[in-house]
């Protein structure tokens, strides 16, 4: 077996890892772990260390590691067939089923599934369908994105502008110009601390039409959206926020399409975020949870009301032009339809509303009065603390401070894997759905030892 020098030393010299500090990875002054094993909500790195992965991976390792249900569906599957493309009306019995599985599980306005990869491919398709739609419609002009700032959508060209958040775009030369950005539904860092949360649904309100006003709506075609913000800092909307969203861009007739890629197959305590905040829309995204990270899959859910004008297009134009190699991929759907299988037999979604209300009340408990916590705050298995200066004047840390990522890397050295979310000092939580309240109390209590630790 080569030893952990050796290995370390081909990372740093043939790995290009995303989203790290490529310069001081390189040079061997960023911390590298190596992972070989995980059960439950826990991995194991290759010097022995178990670690509570509190982040379920990157909110995905939903049904928790080292699920034999999964590895045999996506082994039996390969011995059977490893690959067959989708193309041309080709399918195979685990991606027909996944579809179906999937459209049982989504509201009920939704017509068929596209299967891509991953999250990022998954939007790609969607704003192509979306172009594609208006200029069946006849409305060739009708092609602007809104998204939000803070809003995390993929790392692509369009998806990368979309996402709302300066490391995506720094030096990118993103966000594309078809893409424009709206106000964050984010309560806490509102700029008029006078506004109730009811004004400040208000105020999103406004600031949405104002923008609608001043592009033309006649030149929008859709507006991206998270049911609630995720990589921009785990932020749950204001109550009566998505109500007041779709009142306006039904007005205005543009397609609301729900970024469900964190929230979908019950993150949230329910099957998906669309249900639990009464979102009605016209696409809906998924991913991560859809096979809970044991192979790749991605998903677009398209309406019947989008589904109607595509099947259109093709009567008039021919085969749509659009495809990946690995759309539907045999393993990924075989992986997606025992993950979906296990999620239900274990009661799995329930248990991620109950045991996240658990963690979010314990944590809120614990941290809610400490003079650096600004805030709280989650929904189903989603947490998140947000640390401040100075708590009564909302005033942030300098990032120069690094106070997240140093109690994300203090809570690691204890055996928690928490994640320090990019554009504040917030610490994020997603664990695995099948988290007990026992482990949420080891998170609960790292976090307080880490907290007081860098803050005091």
């Amino acid at each position: 077996m080569l030893s952990n020098d050796q290995l370390d030393r081909w990372d740093r010299e043939n790995f290009f890892h995303p989203s790290t500090h490529l310069a001081q990875h390189a040079r061997g002054e960023s911390p590298n772990r190596i992972v070989t094993g995980g059960s439950g909500v826990y991995i194991e790195d290759r010097d022995g260390n178990r670690l509570l992965d509190a982040f379920a991976g990157l909110y995905c390792v939903n049904v928790g590691y080292g699920r034999p249900e999964i590895a045999e569906a996506i082994a039996n599957q390969a011995k059977e067939l490893a690959y067959y493309h989708a193309y041309v009306g080709h399918g195979t019995e685990a991606s027909i089923t996944l579809a179906k599985m999937v459209l049982d599980r989504a509201p009920k306005n939704m017509s068929k599934v596209y299967f891509g990869l991953g999250g990022s491919d998954a939007n790609e398709t969607n704003i192509k369908l979306i172009w594609y739609y208006n200029n069946i419609l006849g409305r060739p002009e009708k092609k602007k994105i809104i998204s939000r700032w803070r809003g995390y959508h993929g790392s692509g060209l369009m998806t990368g502008s979309l996402t709302g958040l300066a490391a995506f775009h720094n030096k990118f030369d993103l966000p594309l110009a078809q893409v424009i950005h709206t106000e964050a539904p984010y309560y806490l860092r509102r700029k008029n601390k006078a506004l109730s949360e009811a004004q400040f649904v208000e105020h999103c309100v406004a600031e949405l039409e104002a923008l609608i006003e001043r592009e033309g709506a006649d030149t929008i075609a859709a507006f991206i959206g998270e049911p609630i913000l995720g990589t921009g800092g785990i932020v749950p909307p204001p109550a009566g926020y998505w109500d007041a969203i779709q009142k306006v861009l039904k007005k205005h007739d543009i397609l609301l399409v729900a970024d469900e890629v964190v929230t979908g197959f019950g993150r949230l305590g329910s099957m998906f975020g669309s249900l639990h905040y009464g979102i009605e829309p016209d696409i809906i995204t998924i991913a991560k949870g859809l096979t809970s990270a044991y192979a790749p899959l991605s998903g677009s859910i398209v309406s019947e009301k989008v589904w109607k004008v595509l099947e259109d297009g093709t009567d008039e134009f021919g085969p749509i032009g659009h495809g990946w190699t690995y759309s539907a991929h045999p393993l990924g759907a075989a992986a997606g339809v025992a993950n979906l299988n296990l999620i239900d037999q274990l009661g799995l979604v329930e248990n991620a509303g109950k045991t996240g209300a658990y963690l979010n009340k314990t944590m809120a408990a614990a941290l809610g009065d400490h003079p650096h916590v600004a805030e709280v705050r989650g929904e189903g298995m989603l947490c998140a603390v947000e640390l401040a200066k100075d708590k009564e004047a909302t005033e942030f840390f300098d990032v120069s401070e690094k106070v997240g990522p140093r109690i994300s890397a203090e809570m690691a050295k204890n055996g928690v894997i928490a994640r320090a979310m990019p554009q504040g000092d917030i610490i994020g939580f997603a664990p695995p759905f099948c988290l007990t309240e026992a482990e949420a109390d080891i998170v609960v209590e790292k976090t307080v030892d880490a907290v007081k630790s860098v803050l005091g």
